[in-house]
């Protein structure tokens, strides 16, 4: 946790921050129904025209009403966005000055929202399945304990509309191993029959191994492209990484993917884990901006630990 004087520091920040807050929401809430209002008055008043020229069995449903209707929607939906605009501008200037100060136990620090994070194009698409969607949301880089690292939020679906799948949602720790792995490994969650056998046909370069470990071989799928220095790992040190993981992550098996020198750690989660409260709710230190740091904290520390699944004993 931070120090007493970056506490204060940060408090001093959660003041200024709390003034612009109160006026932001008070714009927003003359905003809103105004904006909305607007919208509803001027469709009301075009579809009472429309009916002066409708059909007397279409007034209110004809297809220009439709059409009206419609388009009012979208509008709707625009005048919101820019309705609320002061309250999410205030909140991403907070959090980029916010967020750099309150992980000060992270050296070389940098803070960035929706970019494409530089190690992403190395994750082996193994480890997530197919998919042809992806965001991003907080990304940050620096170094913890002496390694490089970068942490995002991401989401990656397969598919389009209602029909479409998440392949994988929460956060990516990327980092260099102690020592590289000689090809590729990963474990990730074991999938029903019918998704498993499309990921078996997009990993077909990887063989399946087995940890001998009954718990584990349940949940996940371990596979490689190098099955002798796989075997090892898998039934000695992975496997204890991932019992401890299943521990401290209980909700969706973590997963792990080892690729040469690159190593990831992929934890699912709904949770938005940098996101402040609502800017109708104050801000306080101790409920919204600790937690962060715990969290922060923690997943660095599960990735130091999965770093050291390849080291040798004296490395580890």
């Amino acid at each position: 946790m931070p120090s007493e004087a970056v506490i204060a520091g940060i408090r001093k920040d959660i003041e200024a921050y709390e003034a612009g807050r109160a006026s932001a929401y008070r714009q927003v809430r003359w905003r809103v129904p105004v904006f909305i209002g607007l919208v509803v008055a001027f469709m009301v008043l075009v579809a009472w025209l429309f009916n002066k020229v409708a059909d007397p069995y279409e007034q209110w449903f004809s297809t220009p009403h439709v059409f009206l209707y419609f388009g009012s929607f979208v509008a709707a939906l625009l005048l919101y966005f820019q309705a609320v605009k002061p309250a999410t501008r205030l909140q991403q200037s907070f959090r980029e000055t916010l967020l750099p100060m309150i992980f000060g136990f992270i050296q070389d620090i940098r803070y960035q929202h929706g970019v494409h994070p530089n190690s992403f194009d190395r994750l082996p698409r193994e480890t997530v399945g197919p998919f042809n969607r992806q965001s991003f949301d907080d990304v940050f880089s620096g170094r913890y304990e002496g390694f490089a690292f970068e942490l995002y939020e991401a989401e990656l679906r397969e598919g389009t509309g209602k029909g479409s799948s998440t392949a994988f949602r929460g956060v990516i720790v990327a980092f260099e191993t102690i020592t590289p792995f000689p090809g590729t490994l990963v474990a990730t969650r074991r999938a029903n029959v019918v998704v498993g056998f499309f990921r078996g046909m997009f990993a077909s370069r990887m063989e399946e191994l087995s940890s001998g470990v009954s718990e584990l071989d349940a949940a996940y799928e371990f596979r490689t492209d190098n099955v002798e220095a796989a075997r090892p790992l898998v039934s000695g040190r992975l496997a204890q990484a991932l019992k401890w993981l299943g521990e401290t992550w209980p909700d969706d098996p973590a997963r792990v993917a080892l690729d040469g020198s690159d190593g990831f750690l992929l934890l699912p989660q709904p949770k938005d884990f940098f996101e402040l409260p609502d800017i109708s709710v104050p801000l306080d230190y101790q409920t919204h901006v600790a937690p962060m740091i715990a969290d922060m904290g923690a997943m660095l520390a599960t990735a130091a630990l999965v770093r050291k699944i390849g080291a040798k004993d004296e490395q580890a």
